[in-house]
């Protein structure tokens, strides 16, 4: 099967990306080994998510480009995910700090989001390993699996990152990305959060 963007992962972020991808008129197709989509999102903020701070700014966070965090949070704010919320009608409040969450549950974020994915016609497969991906051309990509074999244009790697591990992060490693992008990922790779134990 062909599609023009493959995206692995059925988190917060592969289903974003799947959403924008739609818009702009990609036939995009989401891979995840799990049995549901957004897991950590299910279980983020005691099972009501945090889903947003009032208070992002490029200067909060760590990283070895600066630059990127101000490019990304100058295309989609916290205030962009905020109307988009609003505009589902999802109840939310702030806990402390600027922190954003649902009044109800969890659920509600995952459920605007997949509504989101199927109004820009993107489409999801769950219950599908990831064996390997190659790279096959300039352009082109192979997305070997349980289910057979996937080609694409452009392909996104969003698996989770390195905590919480075993709540829906997939067994893809970041060493079979680096037989493709070797030069992008040499750093090892360090968890984003983490627990932070006090004597």
């Amino acid at each position: 099967m062909h599609t023009d963007v493959i995206i692995l992962g059925a988190g917060a972020a592969g289903l974003m990306c799947a959403i924008e991808a739609g818009k702009r008129g990609r036939q995009v197709l989401v891979l995840d080994h799990a049995n549901k989509v957004g897991k950590k999102i299910l279980m983020s903020g005691g099972g009501r998510c945090n889903f947003t701070n009032e208070h992002i700014a490029p200067d909060r966070y760590l990283s070895h480009n600066p630059h990127f965090c101000k490019s990304a949070l100058s295309r989609y704010t916290q205030w962009d995910f905020i109307d988009l919320v609003k505009k589902h009608r999802i109840p939310f409040h702030e806990k402390t700090l600027g922190q954003l969450f649902c009044d109800n549950s969890a659920k509600d974020i995952v459920a605007m989001l997949l509504e989101e994915v199927a109004q820009a016609g993107a489409k999801i497969q769950l219950h599908t390993p990831i064996n390997r991906v190659e790279k096959t051309g300039e352009h082109a990509f192979k997305v070997h699996t349980s289910q057979g074999g996937y080609t694409c244009e452009s392909l996104v790697i969003a698996t989770g990152g390195l905590i919480y591990s075993d709540h829906g992060r997939h067994p893809l490693r970041l060493s079979n990305c680096r037989a493709i992008w070797d030069q992008t990922l040499a750093d090892p790779g360090r968890p984003g959060a983490s627990d932070l134990a006090c004597p």
